[in-house]
C-alpha cells in the first residue's frame, strides 16, 4: 500500500471518521481495567488523529507508521498542537527497539492491511515484546460482516468543493478480503482538477483466528466488543474491538 498524495489529503477525506470515539474507547477501557497508560505506543498512527489527542491528555505517546508521508503530516500537526510525540517509520510486523510500553494501540483497522495470518502473528509477537508485564494491547479490525456485506461490491462517492472522490470496493482474491479502488479529484490553484488514484487492500478473519493468535503468544483476552461498545458484540457489528493483556 502506498499513500503518496493521499497522505496530504487524508484528514479532509476522513473528516467524518469518529476519531473521538477511538480516543474515548482507549481512555474508558484503560480506566475500567485500572491499567497504567503512562507510556502508549500507537501503531499505524496515520496523521496522528489518535496519538495527538492522547498526548494532550498528558500521556507519553510514541507513534509508528510505515508511510513517510503520513508521518510528515503527523509531525507537522503535533507541532501545531504543541505536543511532544516521538514518531518512527517502521513496519509493524518488524517492530524493533522502541522499549516497553503500558499500552500498545493498533486502531482504525490498521491490522487489516496485513497480508496473511503469518503477518498477524508476527505483529502480535512484536507487540508482546514491547509490552510491560500486564500491559494492554488494544486493536480493532473490520468484521467479516462488514467486509462481505457492507464494503465489497459497493461504491461510495463524495462531491466536495475542493476534493471529490469515487471509492469502489471489490472482493479480493482471498476470503474476507476487499480491494479499495479510490480515485480522487483535487482542485489546484488554477481552478483545475487533478486526478489521483490509490489501491488499498485489506483482509480480515473470523474472530477465532485473532483469538488463537493472541492466546498462542500468552495474551489473556480481556474483551471482544463491537462498534466502540465496552460491553456488547452484536452479530451485525462492523468493527470488532479486542483488548488483550500480556500474561
Amino acid at each position: 500500500m502506498n499513500y503518496n498524495k493521499f497522505a496530504y489529503l487524508y484528514d479532509e477525506l476522513m473528516i467524518d471518521a469518529p476519531y473521538n470515539q477511538w480516543v474515548s474507547f482507549v481512555l474508558e477501557i484503560t480506566e475500567r481495567i485500572g491499567s497504567s497508560k503512562n507510556r502508549v505506543l500507537d501503531l499505524g498512527c496515520g496523521t496522528g488523529n489518535v496519538a495527538i489527542p492522547l498526548s494532550k491528555q498528558g500521556i507519553n505517546v510514541t507513534a509508528v507508521d510505515l508511510s513517510e508521508e503520513m508521518l510528515y503530516v503527523a509531525r507537522e500537526k503535533s507541532e501545531n498542537a504543541g505536543v511532544a510525540i516521538q514518531f518512527f517509520q517502521q513496519d509493524m510486523k518488524e517492530l524493533d527497539g522502541l522499549g516497553k510500553f503500558d499500552v500498545v494501540l493498533c486502531l482504525c483497522d490498521s491490522i487489516n492491511y496485513l497480508h496473511d495470518e503469518t503477518d498477524i502473528c508476527q505483529t502480535f509477537q512484536k507487540v508482546y515484546n514491547h509490552l510491560n508485564d500486564n500491559g494492554l494491547f488494544i486493536f480493532d479490525v473490520h468484521s467479516v460482516h462488514k467486509v462481505d456485506n457492507v464494503l465489497a461490491g459497493n461504491t461510495f462517492a463524495h462531491n466536495g468543493e475542493d476534493i471529490s472522490y469515487i471509492w469502489e470496493c471489490f472482493s479480493g482474491d482471498e476470503p474476507f478480503s476487499v480491494e479499495h479502488d479510490l480515485s480522487f479529484f483535487v482542485q489546484n490553484e488554477q481552478g483545475l482538477y487533478e486526478r489521483y488514484d490509490e489501491l488499498h487492500k485489506q483482509r480480515t478473519y473470523p474472530i477465532s483466528v485473532y483469538e488463537k493468535g493472541l492466546s498462542d503468544l500468552g495474551f489473556h483476552i480481556v474483551s471482544i466488543t463491537g462498534d466502540f461498545s465496552l460491553d456488547e458484540l452484536a452479530d451485525d457489528a462492523e468493527r470488532w474491538f479486542f483488548v488483550a493483556k500480556k500474561g
